[in-house]
């Protein structure tokens, strides 16, 4: 019996030993040499910081569109205002992805994107002139949601709009907003883009720890959360109706503008393939990323390498996106079954990349789900 005692508490003992060196935040198994160093290199020079500068000078010219409507609404204006405004949004789903450094900090993909906008507090903003997009309590009054009931919800046509902001009694207070809304974007892309430049790009570089705080394992993270909850659920599970009673096609992105939805959906899935192949941002060329990672390790799944099945899910997810209305929002109407199926092929590329990318790379998931699935 002392045997078995004596027994009993050396194994719970070694167990605690174990479980203490699992911690996320020590190093973890660095078994494998995969040069981390050289990936994060191609990831900052060759991808972010380029998709950076790409949608801040986009980010720019809607701010001097916006100047130039707000001075003088015409209908020429307004059209040369949602084109810049389209572009913008079309640039920052490349960027969207990159929730990490100073743009984790000013909560970047939420001040600029969440949506369905709220459009009474839009107006009771308008109507008393005093809003503060700092604060967290206004993330679903700006950004391009916000933009998009500005210069696309207000009214049936363009006619109409154009009176908000130019015969409406508070129309100086709706030029002050849609001119706030745009200087918002750029401002926070010019911070963004300047931290990766001035400091942060060699940070990033340089944090090649095996570990939880290191910059491959937060960056997987960030990667993964972006693509299961804001592109799988966003823009498609949540107005398909997947995590409620019923559908809510008033809930895709850009819902006012109306046939731009899908051109969004398949240009977040296009970045975040290109991301995984470590493809550079002008597409001349692929560098070291997770794709190169998986071939490194020779990571197999049901006798197959697991990067060429996630591409070939990428693929197959895009094939089902292609087939969609232009208008999502319409789609759920008429036939919403083409969305669910969509939605199960974004799944799947979640499945490998959540489970089994992670597995391999010895990665934890460090957020906690919460919409069921």
């Amino acid at each position: 019996m002392r045997f078995l005692q004596v027994s009993v508490l050396l194994i719970t003992i070694f167990t605690s030993i174990v479980a203490c060196s699992s911690d996320n935040d020590t190093p973890q198994d660095e078994g494998d040499n995969f040069d981390r160093g050289t990936m994060l290199v191609n990831w900052a020079d060759n991808i972010i910081i380029p998709a950076y500068t790409n949608f801040n000078l986009k980010a720019t010219a809607l701010e001097a569109s916006t100047a130039q409507f707000t001075a003088n609404p015409t209908a020429e204006n307004l059209q040369l205002l949602r084109s810049a405004w389209k572009d913008s949004y079309v640039s920052f789903q490349n960027v969207s992805m990159f929730e990490i450094g100073k743009a984790e900090e000013l909560r970047f993909r939420n001040r600029l994107n969440v949506y369905p906008a709220n459009t009474d507090q839009i107006e009771n903003f308008i109507s008393s002139g005093d809003y503060d997009f700092a604060l967290p309590s206004t993330i679903d009054k700006q950004g391009f949601p916000a933009l998009d009931y500005m210069l696309n919800g207000l009214a049936e046509n363009d006619t109409e709009i154009i009176q908000f902001y130019t015969t409406n009694a508070n129309s100086e207070g709706y030029r002050n907003y849609l001119l706030a809304l745009s200087e918002s974007i750029s401002s926070l892309s010019n911070a963004v883009l300047d931290s990766w430049i001035n400091g942060y790009r060699d940070t990033f570089v340089a944090n090649t720890s095996s570990s939880a705080s290191g910059a491959v394992d937060k960056l997987t993270n960030d990667y993964i959360f972006y693509f299961e909850k804001s592109l799988r659920a966003g823009k498609v599970g949540i107005p398909a109706g997947v995590f409620s009673a019923e559908t809510l096609p008033q809930n895709v992105e850009a819902y006012y503008k109306k046939d731009i939805s899908k051109e969004l959906l398949l240009e977040a899935i296009a970045a975040s393939q290109n991301f995984f192949n470590g493809k550079s941002f002008d597409g001349n060329e692929n560098g070291p990323g997770f794709n190169t990672y998986l071939n490194y390790l020779n990571t197999i799944k049901n006798g197959e390498n697991l990067g060429d099945l996630i591409n070939s899910q990428f693929a197959v997810a895009k094939t089902k996106a292609n087939e969609l209305n232009p208008n999502l929002a319409q789609q759920i109407e008429t036939d919403n079954f083409k969305m669910l199926e969509t939605y199960d092929e974004l799944q799947r590329l979640v499945i490998l990349m959540k489970v089994d990318m992670v597995q391999a790379f010895d990665v934890s998931i460090d957020y906690i789900d919460s919409d069921g699935d």
